[in-house]
């Protein structure tokens, strides 16, 4: 199946049953198969007029207690960047995801992971994160796309999925798992009409002495249970390495193509791939740092994620970075002449 069918398919089966968004390349079999599939199970699609609206669509969606999810791309996303902040502070379940294009502006169609700071660090404004997830596999897009619906009820939270031109585009052998839908408990949405409960209110202004200050910190008491339950990794041949490549979704598939066949030269190198890139895997990476380790970050950008690497070796270990901008992809030779210089 494509990867942007998967997800589609996945988000239903996970219980979406409210889509809005707007076309922009390479994510448009998205909104096409969903146009397609919300009918058929009872939900409903929008075509919006435009980025902005689709955003505030799934908010409205979202207050209302409805599994919602909006999908775009790169220069899509930054439209949207207010109304997740919105959701982030109004506490609403909802699902965001971008495959990513080549930018800054317009840019290019082609695959980038040039907008991980956006993802992570807040790409609207004010003390919010959202949780994101970076699959390397269709299989990994279908499995955490489910997970993403349950995560973001579960938190209450905006939930992104960051994948790219090539994973959404590439087909792969998919198993249809079955989610297990969790009932959980929306007694703060418009969806629970009780006479006796009251006006039920939903909103983001908070002008009171202090009351901004204390959801804020509520927020940060969510965000810090998330780093501690919710990050989400994969280490391989790690143990020995004297060398680690540390990279996420489709610059990880090329670095564990080159892994492998070093490992079987006999070189001492491995894998170290963050699935939720949002909240960060800092604890693992630094336990793993010391002890004549080096890292070599990958990143389809000019140095993104590198950032993170180095807080989290905390000067244990050397780190070093590798990129392609603009869409720029590199090939597993590439990679590994840039390994061996390090490895001899």
């Amino acid at each position: 199946m494509q990867g942007n069918v998967a997800l589609a398919e996945a988000a239903i089966q996970a219980g979406c049953r409210f889509y809005a968004g707007y076309p922009i390349t390479p994510q448009n079999e998205i909104p096409e198969y969903m146009s397609k599939r919300m009918p058929e199970v009872g939900g409903i699609f929008i075509q919006a007029e435009s980025e902005l609206a689709a955003i505030n669509m799934v908010y409205g969606a979202a207050a209302c207690g409805v599994r919602a999810m909006t999908t775009s791309s790169s220069p899509g996303i930054s439209l949207m960047q207010e109304g997740i902040s919105f959701l982030a502070t109004a506490e609403l379940p909802s699902v965001i995801v971008n495959v990513q294009r080549g930018g800054p502006g317009l840019g290019n169609i082609a695959a980038s992971q040039g907008d991980y700071f956006q993802a992570v660090k807040g790409g609207g404004h004010g003390d919010y994160r959202v949780l994101v997830y970076a699959p390397y596999t269709v299989q990994e897009i279908w499995d955490l796309t489910g997970l993403a619906f349950d995560r973001a009820d579960r938190y209450r939270t905006p939930v992104m999925i960051l994948t790219d031109a090539i994973l959404g585009q590439m087909s792969e052998p998919l198993k249809k798992r079955r989610f297990r839908i969790v009932q959980y408990d929306k007694s703060w949405s418009f969806q629970d009409r009780r006479p006796q409960k009251g006006p039920v209110v939903i909103k983001t202004l908070h002008t009171g002495e202090g009351q901004l200050e204390a959801l804020n910190n509520r927020l940060q008491q969510k965000y810090n249970l998330m780093a501690k339950k919710e990050t989400r990794f994969e280490a391989k041949y790690t143990e020995d390495a004297e060398l680690i490549v540390v990279a996420f979704g489709t610059s990880a598939r090329i670095a564990l193509s080159v892994v492998k066949r070093l490992r079987d030269a006999g070189y001492k190198i491995g894998l170290f791939r963050p699935i939720t890139l949002y909240p960060f895997p800092s604890e693992a990476i630094h336990n793993t740092a010391g002890m004549g380790k080096r890292f070599l970050t990958l990143e389809l950008n000019l140095g993104q994620m590198v950032e993170d690497v180095r807080l989290a070796v905390g000067g244990r270990s050397e780190v070093f970075f590798y990129g392609r901008p603009g869409g720029g992809l590199f090939s597993p030779m590439e990679i590994q002449e840039v390994l061996l210089k390090l490895l001899l």
